[in-house]
């Protein structure tokens, strides 16, 4: 038994430093990283931009906590909130808690407004909202509540994209609405816009509150700072984490000033959120993002993907049976007789690392820094592991 605790199946794989969207193992050879330390290195490894930010802060100040004014946690949450629908945001260290946060808002807002009743939120069966008693409760999938004890109260779950079901689940003790644009590890499942629509017109009807879990799809991932920004409607408030930072822990929870104006000194927190090296960071990352043509580049090279990779379904139809997914956050389904690890695998022989994720899916979540040459390299090498999988199955 190691020294580190269980948790993880981890591959027989260890890397030594990364460039762009190579990293380097330690087995001598160089991958293709497709799958961007689960959609998190949004802009490749070792960017010299947040390099140069992360080292110049550490050199200054690493931690304070948040018992005094912390001048780039200012400035990040103004710059969040001039380029969103927010009013407010809150900084913490990862996704879960972000989720978190925002559960707590909407409880807040309820009680705050004299319905302490309202503590309910309703969510969507194939989500994945984190892994804390709570958030894995949000998300209902036995896989990760078994073994737990009983599940945290407050959510019910509706199928996947029936508005009349989730309409009726609506009750007197509702808070909230809370899904993933697009879900990621449920099986890159996107919510098509006059759904997302549909539940901003349920939270209006029924006085509730609409959460949007872009931990996955913010930053960039879709082709727009975030996901709901496709849709027309906006949040009432929006858990973000994963690609926030480039790379270095940090979360978010952004709200509308109707709904944040409920909290007060001391009944929410965090140590470690929104620290100096963090912000920095993060101030950093939101520099190259906010820059002329960047994100219509990650529109342009998830269009170029996507036609690969259907080009790569209609050659291999006994592997690839659905091509799924928006932006830079795409997902080939594998055919029933055949697993998405064991295809991983085959595709890290090959030299592309990917993730995994539900529904026998293979989840490509790329660095937004990609360009042709890079989108063609995977697709290659996608197209390599199938025609070698099609002969070992004859």
């Amino acid at each position: 038994m190691t020294a580190t605790m269980p948790t993880y199946a981890r591959a027989p794989l260890a890397f030594e430093r990364g460039e762009g969207a190579y990293l380097f193992g330690t087995d001598g050879r160089r991958y293709l990283d497709f799958a961007a330390g689960i959609a998190v290195d949004s802009l490749g490894h070792a960017h010299p931009h947040l390099v140069a930010a992360l080292t110049e802060q550490a050199q200054r100040l690493w931690h304070v906590s948040n018992l005094y004014e912390i001048p780039e946690q200012a400035r990040y949450a103004e710059r969040l909130v001039a380029a969103t629908f927010a009013d407010a945001a809150f900084f913490c260290n990862s996704g879960a808690e972000a989720v978190e946060c925002a559960l707590k808002v909407a409880r807040r807002y309820h009680a705050e407004n004299g319905a302490p009743e309202r503590f309910r939120t309703v969510t969507v069966q194939g989500a994945f909202h984190g892994r804390t008693l709570a958030t894995i409760a949000a998300g209902g999938n036995p896989k990760y509540t078994q073994g737990f004890g009983p599940a945290v109260d407050g959510f019910d779950q509706v199928a996947f994209g029936n508005l009349n079901e989730l309409r009726a689940a609506i009750g007197g003790q509702t808070a909230a609405i809370m899904v993933e644009p697009v879900q990621g590890e449920g099986g890159i499942r996107a919510m098509d816009a006059e759904y997302l629509r549909g539940l901003r017109q349920a939270a209006d009807d029924f006085g509730i509150l609409l959460i949007y879990d872009e931990i996955q799809t913010g930053f960039g991932r879709t082709g727009k700072l975030f996901a709901y920004q496709w849709s027309g409607v906006e949040p009432d408030i929006l858990a973000a984490a994963k690609g926030i930072a480039g790379g270095f822990p940090c979360g978010a929870c952004l709200a509308t000033e109707r709904v944040s104006s409920a909290m007060a000194p001391g009944i929410h927190g965090t140590t470690f959120g929104g620290n100096p090296l963090a912000m920095a960071v993060a101030n950093a990352t939101f520099d190259i993002l906010l820059s002329a043509g960047f994100l219509d580049n990650v529109v342009a090279m998830s269009a170029r993907l996507k036609t690969r990779f259907s080009e790569i379904a209609a050659s291999h139809e006994r592997i690839i049976t659905d091509v799924r997914g928006m932006g830079l956050m795409l997902g080939l389904r594998v055919a029933e007789d055949r697993t998405n690890a064991d295809f991983a695998t085959r595709l890290r022989d090959q030299g592309l690392l990917c993730v995994p994720a539900g529904e026998n899916v293979v989840r490509f979540v790329p660095p937004l820094i990609i360009g042709p040459e890079e989108v063609d390299a995977a697709a290659a090498m996608i197209a390599a592991a199938c025609s070698a999988w099609d002969s070992d199955n004859g």
